[in-house]
């Protein structure tokens, strides 16, 4: 890993773009405002490209502040689902196939998720947002209601003593998150799903740039950028602990069921607030404040990336040309 490159800053952009991607398995998958694209390494060292059916209808509500983010974020989860999944059987193509050591039939189950592909896809979102929301917002809340129990109602029910356990439950949140990505980046194979997220963030710098999308250009970029979706989560995680503690003082009720209703309740508004102000600050990078915001999430990208190789990047540059716009004001962010 090339650790000058680490270490360099990110350059000043001709334009922001709306275009923005995720890393799949040997893989990356480009969202533009008309076309989406994953690219994909096969097993015989060729490159699948394959366009993803992409409604041009946009809704009235994904045009509207503080809704739009989470209509955006689902669809985004569902889309980036699909295409992980296929990731993994186009990566395999090609590529010597090991002899089946028994000869089991698949289950019924398995049949059915076979044949009803967009169940299993739906399925699998919404089992990914219910682990999400248990490990990063109520284990958190219920490791702290814990301690309440154990220093005493009449202490825990003070208003001052709510908005300590708050930022506790929160400075918690950040943590399980931080371990969360540390151990995930322990397994076996992640790193190359680091490296095509890096190849992502790099090949859409050197597009915003307005250089010739080639290998030796966009090696020279770097592979943090202010507009990931490692910065969105972790603005909804510093967001969390103001909405909830707001709602604590507010609400001031420590029935167990209550708090945690009012935790789930909340994760709409949290996400929507989280990425008006995602687009503000990408917006506005120029400025020293929201520079400053975009920090952490550059930090932790550190985890979450990782420095590609030109067969990568050859990966990144055929899912980023289907999705350009021959509109340049197309894609303005």
């Amino acid at each position: 890993m090339a650790e000058n490159n680490n270490a360099q800053e990110i350059k000043p952009a001709l334009k922001k773009t709306t275009i923005g991607g995720q890393a799949l398995i040997e893989g990356i998958m480009m969202v533009g405002p008309k076309r989406t694209c994953m690219a994909v390494r096969k097993g015989d060292g060729t490159i699948h490209a394959e366009e993803i059916t992409q409604s041009e209808r946009v809704s009235f509500y994904e045009k509207v502040p503080f809704i739009r983010g989470c209509i955006r974020f689902y669809k985004m989860l569902v889309k980036g689902t699909d295409a992980l999944m296929k990731s993994a059987d186009i990566s395999e193509q090609g590529a010597p196939k090991e002899e089946e050591k028994d000869g089991k039939k698949p289950s019924a189950l398995d049949n059915y998720l076979t044949n009803h592909y967009n169940v299993m896809v739906t399925l699998s979102a919404i089992l990914g947002i219910l682990l999400s929301v248990g490990l990063f917002i109520l284990l958190p809340w219920l490791i702290v209601f814990l301690a309440t129990k154990i220093m005493g109602s009449e202490l825990a029910d003070t208003t001052w003593m709510s908005v300590v356990l708050n930022l506790a439950e929160g400075v918690l949140r950040m943590i399980i998150f931080f371990l969360y990505l540390t151990f995930a980046s322990k397994i076996e194979g992640i790193d190359r799903v680091w490296r095509y997220h890096g190849a992502e963030h790099k090949t859409i710098a050197c597009y915003e740039a307005g250089e010739p999308l080639t290998v030796e250009n966009i090696k020279k970029h770097s592979r943090f950028h202010p507009r990931c979706g490692t910065s969105f989560m972790f603005l909804v995680l510093a967001i969390s602990i103001l909405i909830y503690t707001v709602a604590g003082i507010l609400v001031g009720d420590g029935r167990f069921i209550v708090n945690a209703l009012i935790r789930i309740l909340l994760i709409p508004v949290i996400c929507g607030i989280s990425f008006e102000i995602l687009r503000f600050v990408g917006r506005h990078d120029e400025n020293f404040i929201c520079r400053g915001l975009s920090k952490p999430g550059l930090w932790l990208q550190k985890i979450t990336t990782g420095e590609p190789d030109a067969p990568i990047i050859e990966v990144a540059i055929a899912a980023m040309q289907a999705v350009i716009p021959e509109n340049a004001d197309e894609d303005v962010w």
